[in-house]
């Protein structure tokens, strides 16, 4: 009988526990698609990673001539992540440090880019979490 009891407990827990993570999830992606608001438009992309002390995830994207572009970077709160931009040779386009940590950068891309994103923890304010990294571009009907 208490084998059966533990059974049901630990299958109920895990019944659960991807429903919490899976809010949590949404909840980011929420947060985050929030930087889109009229006249930007998000791609829909979510580039993740979940990060621990100093690891840094690297993203990389095709940016288009013309367009008016932001680029986001967003965990649970404001603050907690720094994120920067290179070119394909490395040369820093951006970076969140300079900005007292802006959420977001807006900019126009002159010419078609490859670009590499780099994400990391605000180590002062968090020490394990995810990052969520989306891209959308200023709308022409505004």
């Amino acid at each position: 009988m208490k084998k059966m009891a533990m059974f049901l407990g630990i299958t109920m827990m895990l019944a659960f526990f991807p429903v919490s993570l899976s809010s949590q999830q949404d909840e980011l992606t929420a947060r985050c698609a929030g930087c889109f608001m009229s006249p930007y438009i998000t791609t829909g992309q979510a580039m993740k990673a979940f990060l621990t002390g100093d690891e840094v995830a690297e993203f990389h994207t095709s940016l288009y001539a013309g367009n008016i572009y932001r680029i986001a970077a967003c965990s649970q709160e404001a603050g907690n992540i720094i994120f920067s931009v290179y070119d394909k040779n490395r040369r820093l386009l951006f970076d969140s440090k300079k900005t007292v940590n802006a959420e977001y950068w807006d900019f126009k891309v002159e010419g078609s880019l490859e670009c590499i994103i780099e994400a990391r923890l605000n180590e002062q304010k968090l020490h394990s979490g995810v990052v969520l990294v989306m891209i959308g571009f200023k709308s022409l009907l505004n």
